[in-house]
């Protein structure tokens, strides 16, 4: 093939979905690093997180290589072949489903508005994670790998936890396709990065392994990225959060210290809960008032501009973009 001569479609395709379901096994196989239940649920399946971005950038093609990925992952875990392929629809679907909701509301991946911050939560996490929960769990009751007591429980899990993968990382995937390597960002500018990340991993380290209640404190450092960073250094700081919280609920260090499995998700998806929504909302707010104010800034500009050629008895030009006013009079 010719230097810079693009690949076929079919070629590239099929490359995009292998790349898919790799990604999501090997995501899965790391996730199961932490397995609570039955090695089929962990506290943050990062998948759901994968396969929802896959499905939004590249469209509802993709769901063979979730498909597959599923499958291989599952194929190890699961009693029986019927389950799992039980279980693998629920993991496909779901993510299906919440990518058609996304789109319904108009949802828009570079999540700058707080509307579509919100609709990632609900829609993409919260609502669209129901179904692979519920297939999922009903999988392993039926197939008596899991007794009906157990039912509840562990749905209540799995759909955390698939819920908690889509909040800590789809919005990391997303922000990483677009932030670009900076030019010019002075020394200081770097130090406040890298101080931000360390310091988000060592309070975490410290809070959660700590017999202290002391949480709370990670909350600062995600304010600090969002406001400074906005998304692109507030994910990274969930994730970093989220790993050293689940490896100390996993190992029932600090505030997981003889608690049973309950107790320890509860306080664990929690915590997860807490960081993720602090930082995507937060940023999604920061993000947008910024870009009220550069445009608030653009129409001063303008209308200063506009005055001061009046003033020197100067038309007005031509060619010049009419400001919001101007084009609502005009209407």
């Amino acid at each position: 093939m010719a230097h810079g001569e693009r690949l076929p479609p079919y070629l590239s395709e099929g490359l995009r979905l292998a790349a898919v379901a790799a990604a999501y096994y090997v995501s899965a196989r790391l996730g199961l690093e932490q397995q609570l239940v039955r090695g089929q649920v962990t506290p943050v399946w990062p998948p759901t997180g994968i396969a929802l971005v896959a499905l939004m950038l590249w469209g509802l093609r993709m769901w063979p290589g979730i498909a597959l990925g599923a499958f291989l992952v599952n194929l190890t875990l699961g009693p029986s072949i019927l389950p799992v392929l039980a279980i693998t629809i629920g993991n496909t679907i779901g993510p299906v489903c919440a990518c058609l909701l996304l789109w319904r509301v108009g949802f828009r991946t570079d999540l700058g508005r707080l509307q579509d911050a919100l609709a990632l939560v609900f829609l993409g996490a919260l609502g669209g994670m129901l179904i692979s929960a519920t297939i999922g769990t009903g999988a392993l009751v039926a197939s008596d790998a899991l007794s009906g007591d157990d039912f509840w429980p562990t749905w209540s899990v799995w759909w955390t936890g698939d819920a908690m993968g889509v909040l800590v990382v789809a919005p990391l995937l997303l922000v990483a396709r677009t932030v670009r390597w900076p030019r010019g960002v002075s020394v200081l500018r770097w130090a406040e990065a890298v101080a931000l990340l360390g310091g988000t991993a060592a309070v975490t380290a410290v809070a959660t392994r700590s017999d202290l209640n002391l949480l709370f404190l990670v909350g600062p450092f995600l304010i600090w990225a969002a406001f400074r960073f906005q998304l692109a250094g507030a994910a990274p700081c969930v994730l970093i959060a989220s790993v050293i919280a689940i490896s100390a609920g996993a190992g029932g260090a600090g505030p997981f210290a003889g608690r049973d499995l309950l107790a320890k998700m509860v306080i664990l998806q929690a915590f997860n809960g807490t960081v993720s929504l602090t930082a995507l909302l937060l940023s999604a707010v920061v993000t947008e008032r910024d870009r009220t104010l550069g445009e608030i800034e653009e129409v001063c500009d303008r209308l200063t501009e506009a005055l001061t050629r009046l003033t020197h008895g100067e038309p007005l030009d031509p060619g010049r973009t009419p400001g919001p006013r101007e084009r609502d009079r005009g209407k």
